[in-house]
């Protein structure tokens, strides 16, 4: 079994792992805060507790289906809440990560193209 430290080592190097993914640390109040583009896609505070921004559509349907609970103080912007306790959780923590990185990663490439 792995210690928190571990797990949230993990977590970050997944993280680090998709495409275009920076990382900012003490980024305002949040300690480990995730990026692609100029976007702020999701953030980690103390190890484990995941903040990830999702689009509204699929907000509401990760929430009816009970993968994550609502963001205490921003769910109007698409936040949800995850708790990574142990090796069990990494995967579905990622499959949201990579939900919220896949859509704000497009959202930059419309963005791009249209300036262009």
């Amino acid at each position: 079994m792995k210690s928190q430290a571990e797990l949230h080592q993990e977590l970050r190097q997944r993280i680090h792992s998709l495409s275009g993914v920076t990382e900012r640390q003490n980024a305002g109040i949040h300690e480990d805060a995730f990026f692609v583009g100029p976007t702020m896609f999701m953030h980690i505070h103390g190890h484990g507790h995941c903040d990830i921004r999702l689009p509204k559509s699929d907000q509401a349907r990760i929430l009816a289906e009970g993968k994550a609970r609502p963001h205490r103080w921003a769910p109007a912007a698409g936040y949800v809440t995850l708790i990574v306790d142990d090796e069990e959780d990494l995967e579905p923590a990622m499959d949201l990560i990579r939900m919220s990185h896949h859509y704000f990663a497009d959202k930059q490439s419309v963005l791009r193209t249209e300036h262009q």
